[in-house]
């Protein structure tokens, strides 16, 4: 039986309470494998905010104890009984609880269903689609939303607006700052780090940079109109002011939840000013919304930005760059090399 090496999370919960924790890197077998028809040799993991939950033991994430932690992962079909797949196809797969409720991405192995995956668009090497990863497919969903609701370029430059993007210097927010920029939005870069990031953000395309401080203090129901459309990945007082502050008609994406889960708003920007609250859920979307993101990531998102905002760690380390992401100290996109 093949051996391999995965960070295990194992918990011990009674009535909903965390009791004792731990993650680590052990060597198992394939026995530990859960039910799919596709076997995947993974290659890269990203490290994402919800990662960082689960390694950290936070209730909320792991729904099942011993757990593989990791919601995306790189790599290419060993095995296939899902006729879609077969072996030496390059996949990815996002969410659709792996890292959750099924064992994820940060693992030399993975077995999973097929309905999910999406193949790696030519133009991008393995490596480029983990440091793309969940953040950056769920900024690409945001930026396809902003974009049904018809927020375009055009209209918010013609309005002398820009679109909001808050926790900017996290995954998610710099993949929407280099994607909003390379499209030709102005783009306002929100984050609680103006003097370390600044530079690091307008690289990527931001067109001004606010302190968070302005955004996440409770907040008149209406103020002044500045966004034609926001990317939030904050929520609460955030959340709640950048809808506040929604131009009529404008779009807002909320994906987030860094602030807080709770929405301290009013219905009034939604009846007085006609905004839009789109939820995104890169967790459950459908393979068509998924095979689409992945299409536009690969012409939409600058090579060269994905690489200045990535930092690349081997397995081991993954689990002390948990606490420094979810400590708000890691800066854009975490790839894990799962064989290093």
């Amino acid at each position: 039986m093949t051996e391999f090496r995965a960070i295990v999370i194992e918990q011990d919960t009674e009535a909903g309470r965390i009791l004792a924790h731990t993650a680590e890197v052990r060597r198992l077998t394939d026995a530990l494998l859960m039910p799919g028809a596709v076997t995947i040799a993974v290659e890269y993991s990203g490290l994402n905010f919800k990662d960082g939950l689960a390694i950290a033991g936070k209730p909320g994430v792991a729904r099942i104890s011993p757990l593989i932690p990791g919601i995306d992962l790189v790599g290419t079909v060993e095995a296939s009984d899902d006729p879609r797949w077969s072996p030496g196809d390059r996949i990815v797969l996002n969410g659709s609880g792996i890292g959750e409720r099924h064992h994820g991405g940060l693992a030399e192995r993975a077995r999973v269903d097929g309905g999910a995956l999406v193949r790696v668009p030519d133009a991008l090497t393995s490596e480029q689609a983990a440091a793309i990863g969940t953040a950056g497919f769920t900024s690409m969903l945001a930026v396809l939303a902003l974009e049904r609701n018809g927020v375009t370029p055009e209209s918010t430059r013609d309005a002398g607006l820009s679109i909001l993007v808050t926790g900017a210097a996290g995954g998610v927010g710099s993949v929407a700052v280099a994607i909003l920029a390379k499209l030709g939005y102005p783009v306002t870069a929100s984050t609680g780090r103006v003097a370390e990031e600044s530079a690091y953000l307008e690289r990527l395309g931001a067109t001004s940079i606010i302190d968070r401080a302005e955004l996440s203090d409770p907040g008149k129901p209406l103020q002044s109109q500045r966004w034609s459309g926001v990317v939030d990945a904050v929520g609460s007082h955030t959340l709640a002011n950048a809808l506040a502050q929604t131009v009529y008609g404008g779009t807002v994406a909320a994906c987030g939840l860094a602030q807080g889960g709770d929405l301290p708003a009013t219905v009034m920007p939604f009846i007085l000013r006609a905004v839009t609250l789109v939820g995104i859920n890169s967790v459950d979307a459908p393979l068509a919304q998924r095979e689409t993101a992945w299409a536009r990531l690969a012409t939409d998102l600058d090579p060269e930005l994905l690489a200045g905002m990535t930092t690349s760690i081997p397995l081991a380390d993954a689990v002390p760059m948990s606490a420094e992401i979810l400590a708000g100290r890691v800066r854009g996109r975490t790839v894990v090399d799962v064989r290093a």
